[in-house]
């Protein structure tokens, strides 16, 4: 199911690139601010075009070309991209807003590994970007939206999203080794998935041979040596999700070792069980996803439920605002 996330960007690439709020007891700030002075700034990198929006430079990796396009057509393909595109309309344009801070977020923090790109289509980096999928339900989604963004005390926030949470969202310092300090605006949440998710996000089994776990334990930077006797799950987070697996006794950071396994093989941390048996490992587990921020399984069910695409947000990121830069 390409069409949503891995997450994050292969751990600091790929690891830096749901839902009821729970008994909160902070306010929740999510009005909309107009131009807000509490607005951060249009990256400085990014030129204004004739149409009056920010201009990307944008790497297709499939196409191997550069592209130039506006903000909101990027916002397009990547909505199309990450979610289909006949989900409920409030599901829609909770993620335009999370794409359009994310790709404010790379262009004002980060450079992309493609030369002369602002940003590129490759999810090991980026967002998922599927132009061809993008239909009225999209446009409307984005033109709906048009230059909102979410804004925390004057900055871009993590945009965050996974496909499934499996009932809670984690902690990026649980569920994504992220070195940055967990920010306040993001919170272990209740999420209540929707019933048309796929089995396989709800619920999981995958086997892999030992040489393949010892290979992503070494790969994770810690070497077995020899044959693997145990696997057992270390520390969790709130939500249950693995921060560390301990394979034959040496600690293996959980995050990590998902990544180099295969994560859409090993579909979540929040895993059940491991067992050692006949030379294989099997996990079990809950979820689609590294579990941080919106759960879109979530948001497709609070959208079914009536909410809007901004208390879709507040819900996975109580404290931002909801700003529009142009």
């Amino acid at each position: 199911m390409r069409k949503i996330a891995l997450t994050a960007a292969l751990l600091a690439a790929a690891l830096l690139l749901s839902g009821c709020m729970g008994d909160r007891k902070e306010p929740v700030s999510w009005q909309l601010n107009n131009k807000s002075a509490n607005a951060p700034k249009i990256p400085e990198s990014l030129a204004i075009g004739e149409n009056g929006l920010p201009m990307l430079s944008v790497y297709d990796a499939a196409a191997k070309e550069l592209t130039d396009m506006d903000v909101e057509k990027y916002v397009s393909g990547v909505v199309a991209g990450e979610m289909k595109n006949d989900w409920p309309e409030e599901a829609l344009k909770a993620q335009a807003i999370l794409a359009r801070t994310f790709v404010m977020k790379f262009c004002a923090d980060k450079k992309s590994k493609y030369e002369g790109a602002d940003i590129s289509t490759d999810v090991s980096e980026a967002q998922a970007y599927a132009a061809k999928s993008v239909n009225k339900r999209v446009e409307d989604a984005v033109s709906e939206t048009r230059g909102q963004v979410m804004a925390y005390q004057g900055e871009f926030p993590n945009a965050w999203f996974h496909a499934h949470s499996g009932g809670m969202t984690e902690l990026p310092s649980v569920a994504l080794e992220y070195k940055g300090g967990d920010p306040a605006y993001l919170k272990p949440t209740e999420s209540a998935e929707s019933d048309k998710a796929p089995d396989n996000a709800k619920a999981w089994t995958a086997t892999f041979t030992a040489e393949q776990v010892a290979k992503a334990c070494a790969d994770a930077g810690v070497k077995i040596g020899g044959e693997i006797r145990s696997v057992e799950i270390g520390e969790k987070g709130e939500s249950g999700r693995a921060k560390a697996l301990v394979v034959n006794g040496e600690r293996v950071s959980a995050p990590s070792f998902r990544i180099q396994i295969g994560a859409n093989k090993l579909r979540s941390t929040l895993i059940d069980s491991a067992a050692v048996e006949d030379g294989k490992v099997t996990f079990t587990g809950r979820g689609f996803g590294h579990g941080v921020g919106l759960s879109q399984w979530g948001a497709y069910q609070l959208a079914e439920d009536g909410k809007s695409a901004r208390e879709i947000i507040a819900t996975y990121f109580p404290g931002v605002e909801i700003v529009e830069l142009w």
